[in-house]
């Protein structure tokens, strides 16, 4: 063979191996097998999407607790997202992209900065759950990605869990067949099944499973307070993100399990099923038309007796809930004054009465710190109020009850008032406040995803201001770091302060807490 054929070969080799390579640093192995990711982006950040971390939960397995992945052989492709889980098209500000809508959804993304070998310390890690009411949402969506926040030096991963009639229908004949007697609460215990998988396989990731910090919105934000609570989960967590909503009180609190399994028997009643044998053999597809036509909330979590073994208002009071920081709020136009007054003008005249309406022979307890003697100040008050009945107080709730029970775990907590700007085409806003879920995008280094808003240079301060909180909270349990406003933690006595995020971030003392302790008193759950 002549030198040049040999050369020839030898650079034909070196290619090989060097593509070989670059596969192989895709590759990771987990306990189920072994995964190829999309491989390292121009960030350096390596995407593992539609990781399966339980078996699908389809025909004898609806409506159970979600099982271990059986063991694949090969390799198993984790380029493209999954399946989100069966819902209905709810909100317009959803933009998946995941492979289509299916039962068998039970998959979470990886986001990793790591190296593909061992990554020397391990690096952090964000486990976010979706908002959607525990009916919509999915972790493909983009202000959910977390390669922005894994530039930061996290492990960042999104979860999906089971949604609706699928994720949360109780009923007698399923609490009867659990070996835990109990039903219902299937997307928290999806939930619970993805972090007890990341303890066993962040490692991999380069991630630290003794560093995992759970967070999400609304829906995740409730989910979040809920892992927090459970037996099943409180362990497996070392910091909490709660962003507008907890299970404590408010609209996405637990139902007792009897109401739940009455709901179910209803429901299954109505489709014709005798049995849950009957109710496992209609269609997906079908069932969730059939419960698209029901109330909404007419699938809650419950007190269930094994995710829950008390109400979580029980749980947190007596301070039996993960003893680990805790950085919450809420955002500042969560609800519309219209809310309290529906099509009527805000004049004080109509604002009284329906603060009475809405709380019988309170009114003028209300009205003194809901104050509304002028327009402007009936719209910001009734602003608050629905804000408040619809999801901030619950939050506070939440907040409060942790700083006071929590072991001393530090509580940081914030309110969220940049407006979004103006659409695109438009100048001006369409909200004078910050409205919810508006806060996502900033928090996660989201904004260039979201095409909808025309962002300006204070748009994208504020983002580098809210994601340098969370990264830093992320990291060391703390969100106070070089070049940011100071934020001091609550404390169980007297020093309740907030940080105010906007274009100026600025911490103050609580502003409304006598507003919080009477719907407290008066045990608003609206």
């Amino acid at each position: 063979m002549s030198l040049r054929r040999v050369k020839l070969c030898f650079a034909l080799l070196i290619f090989s191996l060097t593509i070989l390579t670059a596969f192989a640093a895709d590759r990771v192995k987990v306990q189920s097998g072994v995964l190829e990711g999309a491989g390292a982006q121009s960030d350096g950040v390596r995407i593992f999407r539609g990781v399966p971390f339980a078996a699908p939960p389809v025909g004898g397995m609806r409506w159970k607790e979600p099982q271990p992945v059986s063991r694949w052989k090969g390799v198993h492709q984790a380029a493209q997202f999954g399946p989100r889980c069966m819902q209905q098209p709810l909100f317009s500000d959803m933009n998946f992209r995941s492979n289509g809508v299916s039962e068998d959804c039970l998959y979470l993304n990886i986001w990793t900065p790591a190296k593909p070998r061992k990554q020397k310390p391990l690096l952090p890690v964000l486990v976010y759950f979706y908002g959607g009411g525990f009916a919509a949402g999915d972790g493909s969506e983009y202000r959910y990605d977390g390669e922005s926040m894994a530039t930061k030096g996290i492990v960042a991963l999104t979860v999906n869990y089971r949604l609706g009639v699928f994720g949360f229908m109780a009923h007698p004949e399923l609490t009867a067949e659990s070996p835990h007697h109990a039903s219902g609460n299937y997307g928290l215990l999806d939930q619970a099944a993805a972090l007890a998988w990341v303890q066993k396989n962040i490692k991999a990731f380069g991630g630290d499973p003794k560093r995992v910090t759970i967070a999400g919105e609304s829906a995740g934000s409730a989910s979040v307070s809920a892992q927090m609570g459970s037996p099943l989960s409180r362990d497996l967590i070392a910091g909490a993100i709660g962003e507008s909503g907890s299970v404590i009180q408010g609209g996405l609190s637990a139902q007792p399990l009897a109401q739940a399994e009455k709901a179910g028997t209803d429901f299954a009643s109505a489709q014709g099923a005798k049995t849950i044998a009957d109710l496992r053999a209609v269609s997906a597809e079908n069932l969730l038309a059939a419960a698209g036509k029901l109330p909404w909330g007419t699938f809650d979590i419950a007190v269930d007796g094994y995710f829950f073994p008390q109400p979580p208002d029980a749980i947190y009071a007596a301070g039996q809930q993960a003893h680990v920081p805790l950085l919450v709020g809420w955002n500042s136009q969560e609800g519309s004054w219209q809310g309290v007054l529906g099509t009527q003008e805000p004049t004080p005249e109509n604002y009284a009465k329906a603060v009475s309406a809405r709380f019988p022979g309170h009114g003028d307890e209300l009205l003194k710190v809901y104050p509304g003697e002028t327009r402007e100040q009936v719209m910001a008050s009734a602003t608050d109020m629905a804000s408040d009945g619809f999801i901030g107080f619950s939050t506070w709730k939440w907040a409060d009850l942790h700083a006071t029970t929590g072991g001393g775990q530090p509580v940081y907590r914030y309110y969220y008032a940049r407006p979004r700007p103006a659409v695109v085409g438009k100048s001006e806003p369409e909200n004078p406040g910050a409205v919810h879920s508006s806060e996502i995008e900033y928090a996660m280094g989201n904004l260039p995803t979201n095409k909808v808003f025309s962002w300006t240079p204070d748009d994208y301060k504020v983002s580098a201001t809210m994601q340098a909180y969370f990264a830093n909270f992320i990291k060391i349990s703390n969100p106070n770091g070089a070049g940011l406003p100071e934020w001091p933690a609550m404390t169980s006595d007297k020093t309740r302060p907030v940080m105010r995020i906007d274009v100026e971030s600025k911490a103050a003392p609580e502003q409304n807490r006598e507003r919080y302790l009477l719907l407290d008193k008066l045990g608003e759950k609206k």
